[in-house]
């Protein structure tokens, strides 16, 4: 009989254990001597020995055959069963470790697939856009538009500014990639972060001043040195400042304030805009994500500003939060390392 299943080791165990006693008892009624005694315990020591290793062998068979199956099924890697257990509360435990392992990437897989999904679907989206106004002015300035004073040079420039938002969504894309792919090559230098943002300031005005919003510092700053890529931390300051601006009331105002905290500096640019409901916040520096679509396109946005500005800090490793109420306003904090 072969040791198959619980039920046959079940069998051929009481029938060892069943032999072992017969064999005991006739050993009892066969010897009638003084040494009885000695003799019984010498039997019954090397009965329980022999039953003792027959079964542990036989068991410990059973058990390494069918988790070495367990081991080889859930452990796909060569050389498995070169450490595995043979204690079934351990085996369980590892089957449940793996088991969850696996989940956990399975999941992990799937919001990769819906989040490739989603990404193809909004690129395609923000460029189809310019595409189509740019056939769209094309073919009529090839059917006769080309030679009509009034409207030729007029269509030109809306081609031009489609052109423009193109390169601008390629050019953003292209950024995203190489943060992610660790090409973006970090020049490393030390300088003021208070005039950069005086800086930006000056750059930003013009637009500012359209929108009816004042940008400034909440109060005079000492110099503050700074440990980081400029021009990096350019494109970050300049992209906050601007959707402050984008997002702001009108008469409203934007501050920028500076907060010590160890070997860092807490940077942060708020304002008083309509701000960002509860249910928005969490995708916020989703590439292509935006809360107010018409609004940020209508302004040439291209939907990947924060995303660059979270990977840009994130290669700094630094980090970015945003917290915001609606008809309130939004701040966004960021960490820089102080030199």
């Amino acid at each position: 009989m072969q040791p198959s299943s619980p039920k046959n080791i079940a069998l051929l165990l009481a029938t060892i254990i069943s032999a072992s006693t017969v064999f005991i008892i006739w050993l009892l009624k066969y010897v009638a001597s003084s040494s009885i005694e000695l003799e019984l315990i010498s039997i019954i020591l090397v009965t329980f020995i022999f039953s003792y290793l027959v079964v542990y062998k036989l068991l410990k068979k059973y058990i390494y055959d069918r988790v070495k199956v367990i081991y080889k099924t859930i452990k796909k890697n060569k050389g498995a069963t070169s450490n595995m257990n043979t204690d079934l509360a351990l085996v369980s435990k590892d089957v449940e470790d793996i088991a969850s392992q696996r989940q956990k990437e399975i999941d992990e897989l799937k919001m990769m697939e819906n989040f490739r999904r989603e990404f193809l679907g909004n690129v395609s989206h923000e460029l189809k856009t310019p595409i189509f106004n740019i056939q769209g002015y094309i073919h009529t300035l090839i059917d006769g538009a080309l030679y009509d004073k009034n409207v030729n040079m007029a269509y030109l420039e809306r081609t031009s500014k489609s052109v423009d938002r193109m390169i601008n969504i390629v050019e953003d894309l292209v950024t995203i990639s190489k943060i992610e792919s660790d090409r973006l090559d970090l020049e490393m230098e030390n300088f003021d972060i208070v005039d950069l943002a005086k800086d930006i300031f000056d750059q930003t005005e013009m637009k500012a001043k359209k929108a009816n919003l004042s940008i400034s510092l909440d109060k005079e700053y000492d110099p503050i040195s700074v440990l980081a890529d400029r021009d990096k931390i350019i494109q970050v300051f300049t992209n906050l400042v601007v959707n402050s601006i984008k997002y702001g009331k009108e008469g409203g105002e934007t501050n920028v304030r500076f907060y010590e905290m160890g070997e860092n500096i807490l940077i942060e640019v708020a304002d008083n805009g309509i701000g960002i409901s509860q249910q928005n916040l969490p995708r916020l520096f989703e590439r292509f994500y935006r809360v107010d679509k018409s609004r940020s396109r209508d302004q040439g946005g291209t939907g990947l500003g924060l995303a660059i500005v979270k990977h840009i800090l994130e290669s700094h490793n630094q980090v970015i939060n945003v917290r915001s109420t609606e008809d309130v306003g939004t701040t966004f904090s960021f960490t820089l390392q102080k030199s």
